[in-house]
């Protein structure tokens, strides 16, 4: 009779990751994002409203300390959600994030 090989270790999740990003929201048509992060991420934006399927702003590079504005003017800032969508350097995943103004 053959003995089955031990079991694989469990494996424990990565440890978390704060989000990067600080929002500055005192122009709700003109939220102000800041990479708040010490690592430069590769960034799309996405805004959806209720109404509008959305639109995608491809920001690319943002480097730490980067400020970056979403203009939000012809869209009704109660009904919209932003999704920040990055890749992180070390490990080239993608992480997504999702706030109201």
């Amino acid at each position: 009779m053959t003995r089955s090989s031990d079991p694989p270790s469990p494996r424990f999740p990565d440890a978390s990751y704060p989000v990067p990003w600080l929002i500055d929201r005192r122009d709700r048509t003109h939220p102000v994002v800041t990479n708040a992060g010490g690592e430069v991420d590769f960034v799309r934006v996405f805004a959806r409203t209720s109404a509008d399927p959305g639109r995608t702003l491809l920001w690319g590079r943002v480097r730490p300390g980067e400020q970056m504005e979403i203009c939000l003017c012809d869209t009704d800032v109660d009904d919209v959600v932003i999704t920040l969508a990055w890749f992180r350097p070390d490990d080239g995943l993608e992480y997504v994030w999702r706030f109201v103004v």
